[in-house]
């Protein structure tokens, strides 16, 4: 009787946190393809992309950036010390279309993280009375600008900025990257950000539009050179300074895919969850907890109802078919819901069956985050490393 009461109390507890954790992300402003404004009235837009090491992607994000609908846009590309052929690619293509601007960027000031200071470059060069600041690895569809700036305009926004499509090509991108988009879900309520009369903010760097009178009021990049999380940090002076912050759902209109394997996926969570982590005690106690939390299951879910057959063939009668029940009602109802995740990543429903082994790898991948942070050791991001005093 004493498995098939914890069988039973696990079996409600997951159906009530598996709910809870899918029915958090409530993105109710949506963009969709909006037609180009009329030339004559359509204010000059500085596209800013910042380039570090991104010879895989500068081309196919750069060409996407020029061939806009939108009828006045200027593309400002900061290269950021490469090491690779980024900086050749962007020559070739400014040879031919003298709407890209491509800047040689300085040495690392002391005092600046890598990112705030290549947008603090490339802002200055640019002429735009909005600027949209957009990550090398992300790809604007022809009607990105003009749809975005529709929506921008029509919700009275100061800063704009878009949840995208995901990319996701290999096998470990859509095993992991599913169940990472849904985690981020539960501590992210557009809601909340949305609502001016809340302190909540937040920003994705891969898509921002700001006007350029707010930039310079805020301080602009300048404000925020030591933050690593810039997006954040700019999204926080932008709403805290009393003008209007809005996130929307902008995945008609625009792509990212913001790792291409296992290695690189696990540099970059392992350093965007160490930056979430190491400014907050609180946090650090909780994702370490939630980090525990998808080991065991991930570990447990699928042995649990191997556990009630085994318990039946040993004589466990009908207690052990009840557990039997409920573990494969659990993972039915798991398996159904993370289908639904999946076709809305557009990746084959097939991939819910991974889920297991994508939770233990996002929960491996916390607890080395945590464990950076309570060590000192830091985290390397493209040949810079950061500590928590960074």
């Amino acid at each position: 009787m004493t498995y098939l009461i914890t069988s039973t109390i696990l079996f409600v507890l997951a159906f009530i946190i598996i709910y809870w954790i899918h029915n958090q992300y409530h993105l109710d402003l949506i963009v969709t393809p909006a037609p180009p404004p009329p030339a004559a009235s359509a204010p000059l837009i500085s596209i800013c992309i910042p380039a570090r090491n991104e010879e895989h992607n500068i081309q196919r994000s750069v060409e996407a950036a020029l061939s806009q609908d939108y009828p006045n846009i200027e593309v400002i590309v900061l290269d950021d010390r490469s090491t690779d052929a980024t900086l050749t690619q962007l020559e070739k293509i400014a040879a031919r279309d003298s709407r890209l601007i491509p800047i040689n960027g300085s040495d690392l000031p002391v005092g600046w993280a890598g990112k705030p200071h290549a947008l603090y470059q490339a802002s200055a060069a640019a002429r735009g009375e909005w600027l949209c600041f957009v990550d090398a690895d992300t790809f604007l569809s022809p009607q990105s600008i003009s749809s975005c700036y529709a929506k921008a305009i029509e919700t009275n926004a100061d800063m704009f900025t878009t949840m995208n499509e995901q990319i996701l090509g290999s096998f470990w991108e859509k095993v992991i990257m599913p169940l990472v988009m849904t985690a981020l879900s539960v501590g992210f309520s557009p809601r909340k950000v949305n609502d001016p009369a809340r302190r909540d903010a937040i920003a994705n760097g891969q898509f921002i539009m700001i006007k350029r009178s707010v930039y310079d009021a805020i301080g602009g990049h300048e404000k925020v050179k030591d933050q690593i999380v810039e997006d954040k940090a700019i999204s926080e002076q932008v709403k805290w300074n009393g003008h209007r912050l809005i996130v929307a759902d902008a995945m008609q209109v625009n792509s990212t895919r913001m790792y291409t394997s296992l290695p690189s996926m696990w540099e970059g969570w392992t350093k965007n969850i160490y930056l979430g982590l190491r400014d907050h005690a609180a946090m650090l106690l909780l994702g370490a907890f939630g980090a525990l939390l998808a080991l065991i299951a991930a570990l447990f879910m699928p042995v649990w109802p191997l556990l009630g057959l085994t318990w039946y063939l040993n004589g466990g009668g009908w207690m052990a078919w009840v557990i039997v029940i409920e573990a494969l009602s659990v993972w039915g109802y798991l398996i159904y819901i993370r289908a639904r995740v999946a076709n809305k990543m557009n990746i084959s429903a097939w991939y819910a069956l991974t889920t297991p082994l994508g939770a233990g790898v996002f929960a491996a991948m916390m607890l080395t985050s945590a464990w950076k942070v309570i060590s000192g050791q830091g985290v390397t991001w493209r040949g810079r490393t950061y500590h928590s005093n960074s």
